[in-house]
């Protein structure tokens, strides 16, 4: 149950990293041009569904990864530390951000408004996940995919 799981989670970071660049490309190009919220709803919808769906998976994973330790010790330890606390706290905040970010746009968005404010949110919740995924070259064990 864990390798697919842990693959799944992989490989779906690829497709919300993708996604959460094309929602913030599609919102930049829609404010400059004025454009109305008709064609930036379905990637902001669709980045916000992955971002959900990968946060269950990954909630999945906390519970039965070997790489998450449920023990004083692992605070002293670095690559414990991110998988315990460090990594699903960030994660979490980047999630919460873009479901506010989402709703406050939506209500804006029959007044042709918002644009800015979802663009912040998406931006900043973008700038954690990019933070907080273990990457290859920071965290010993990870891998690309």
């Amino acid at each position: 149950m864990y390798t697919p799981l842990l693959k799944s989670h992989s490989g779906l970071r690829w497709v919300l990293l993708f996604s959460f660049i094309s929602t913030l490309i599609i919102l930049y190009k829609s404010r400059r041009k004025g454009t109305t919220s008709g064609k930036v709803k379905p990637y902001a919808l669709a980045t916000l569904i992955l971002t959900h769906v990968q946060f269950l998976l990954g909630l999945g994973l906390y519970f039965i990864s070997p790489k998450v330790i449920f023990a004083a010790s692992a605070m002293k330890d670095s690559v414990q530390r991110f998988f315990l606390v460090e990594h699903i706290s960030l994660m979490l905040v980047a999630i919460v951000l873009v479901t506010i970010g989402y709703s406050k746009w939506k209500k804006q968005a029959e007044a042709g408004k918002g644009y800015r404010t979802l663009f912040n949110y998406y931006l900043i919740a973008l700038i954690l996940i990019l933070i907080s995924i273990p990457w290859p070259f920071r965290i010993a064990g990870s891998s690309w995919f």
